[in-house]
């Protein structure tokens, strides 16, 4: 008799999917990530344009007096040319770093949101998996696995919000 009821048991279980991005592209949390990470970027920017600027501008003036001064001079502000561009490239690669940082910490916060109400929703509905169809997953059947896409925007609180 436990032979025969086993495999039945196996039919009984419950399997779900989500489709991740329809989910995440929804959720305030996202949504805010990714206004915060376009302010930081532009701000990184707008900083590495004011030391463009800053250099074209010294430049430009060393170009109109560079035959009038002194070698001791021309020296000096040539050194500070070097500089102001050595500081830029500097400043390029530590903003490229931080926003990396930053992004990774911001996926990171919605992996987390995501996470947490998949478990309550798998846990919550009796499923044995969630998967995600987002993730490429090769084969998901759609009749035998119940959608709780649905189910997880609920639990995000993004019932009726469109993608």
């Amino acid at each position: 008799l436990l032979l025969m009821v086993a495999p039945l048991s196996l039919f009984a279980q419950k399997f779900g999917y989500i489709n991740s991005v329809e989910i995440v592209q929804v959720m305030p949390e996202y949504i805010k990530a990714q206004n915060d990470y376009q302010t930081l970027q532009k701000q990184y920017a707008d900083e590495f344009e004011r030391m463009r600027s800053e250099l074209e501008k010294k430049g430009a003036e060393f170009e109109q007096l560079k035959d009038s001064l002194p070698a001791n001079i021309l020296q000096r502000r040539q050194t500070e040319l070097q500089d102001l561009y050595a500081r830029m490239q500097q400043y390029e690669q530590e903003s490229y770093n931080n926003l990396q940082q930053a992004q990774q910490a911001k996926i990171a916060e919605v992996s987390k949101v995501l996470s947490d109400a998949i478990q309550a929703v798998g846990r919550d509905g009796g499923y044995v998996c969630v998967f995600d169809i987002a993730s490429g997953i090769p084969y998901i059947s759609e009749t035998l696995c119940e959608d709780v896409t649905p189910k997880v925007k609920t639990k995000l609180g993004l019932t009726g919000v469109q993608k």
